[in-house]
């Protein structure tokens, strides 16, 4: 009888018995065993060097899919490769205040800003409700962002996801980080924050409680907490404002902006203790020949007046004039009448 073998795509089979179909199978399994004991046999027999070649690598390393790239790194743990990886970025990253590679999440709020000056900017200029406004602690920052790899952790300077430097100047002390190192930052102690400039060229005053520059070092007027206040023309908090502030000579300080735009306006005179902020002898001397070539009429050639300066603080009697009173003390017309006339009687 004849049987008929399905094979294994569904084909009917060119053999007519099942005898032919199993004889011929055992003969190819028999085939099939035969030379897999040759190639046992002849790769027994080759020796080390022979294996070498089997196993070499192709001479071509696009030849093959699994070849190590064309442009290799330095080897791992170089100082090369370190000090390359740590400066990836370096003044690509950060705001309008700051060159970083990191942003802050803050405390207070929980939102991400590049800086605390951004927090502040958006939560104080930019919010409308008055209960919603407030300042970010820079001492309480806990997490920062690398701008890199986008990686959440604590405050370090180097990032532990991509080991990139968010930071070439880092205080650990006021969570702060900046790019810029030509600004020459240093944290002083006293003050409590960092502060620019060298710390070779500046010295802290006890007294007046801030940083001042070696210059001032030998003989300032010392003015309690001189820097804890608003600027008194702007408004502005004076201890870590970013502006250039100017120590005048009575020993308060404002913005050096500030005090430019008063000159701009005639305005010589510290707005906190009126004396004044820099040396004014052409302008005295200019006001000698004004007065004198403004004589006063008849009816005032005698009245005399008490008048204050404002610059030593003596107390002298002048005749009156109209246009101003010189200080027979210092010769300053920065003075301020207290008492006596122009009161005239009419007959």
């Amino acid at each position: 009888m004849s049987v008929v073998v399905v094979g294994r795509e569904g084909l009917t089979s060119p053999f007519r018995t099942s005898e032919d179909y199993l004889a011929m199978r055992d003969h190819a399994l028999q085939s099939q065993h035969l030379v897999q004991d040759d190639a046992s046999s002849h790769i027994s027999g080759l020796n080390d060097g022979d294996l070498e070649v089997v196993q070499a690598a192709p001479e071509d390393e696009e030849s093959s899919a699994s070849s190590t790239p064309r442009h290799r790194a330095p080897p791992a743990g170089t100082v090369e490769q370190q000090q390359t990886s740590e400066s990836l970025g370096l003044l690509e990253y950060g705001c309008v205040h700051y060159r970083r590679r990191c942003r802050i999440r803050s405390p207070c709020c929980g939102e991400i800003f590049d800086c605390r000056h951004c927090h502040n900017e958006a939560k104080n200029a930019n919010e409308r409700d008055p209960k919603k406004r407030h300042d970010l602690p820079r001492h309480a920052v806990q997490s920062v962002i690398c701008s890199l790899c986008n990686t959440e952790q604590e405050v370090r300077q180097k990032c532990i996801n991509c080991g990139v430097r968010m930071g070439e100047y880092f205080c650990d002390k006021c969570k702060f980080y900046d790019d810029e190192t030509k600004k020459e930052q240093y944290h002083c102690d006293s003050c409590g924050i960092c502060r620019i400039g060298g710390r070779d060229k500046f010295f802290h005053c006890e007294k007046c409680g801030c940083c001042y520059s070696t210059v001032l070092e030998q003989g300032h007027p010392c003015v309690e907490k001189s820097m804890h206040h608003n600027c008194p023309v702007c408004f502005e908090y004076l201890f870590d404002s970013m502006k250039d502030i100017t120590v005048m000579p009575c020993g308060h300080t404002m913005h050096l902006e500030c005090l430019k735009e008063m000159q701009k306006h005639s305005q010589y005179s510290c707005p906190m203790c009126l004396k004044s902020v820099c040396d004014m002898t052409k302008m005295w001397e200019r006001l000698d020949q004004e007065v004198a070539a403004t004589p006063m009429p008849e009816a005032y050639l005698n009245k005399l007046v008490w008048i204050l300066c404002n610059d030593c603080g003596i107390t002298s009697q002048v005749a009156f004039h109209i246009l101003a009173h010189k200080c027979t003390h210092c010769t300053s017309y920065n003075t301020r009448q207290t008492r006596g006339p122009p009161s005239t009687s009419r007959s």
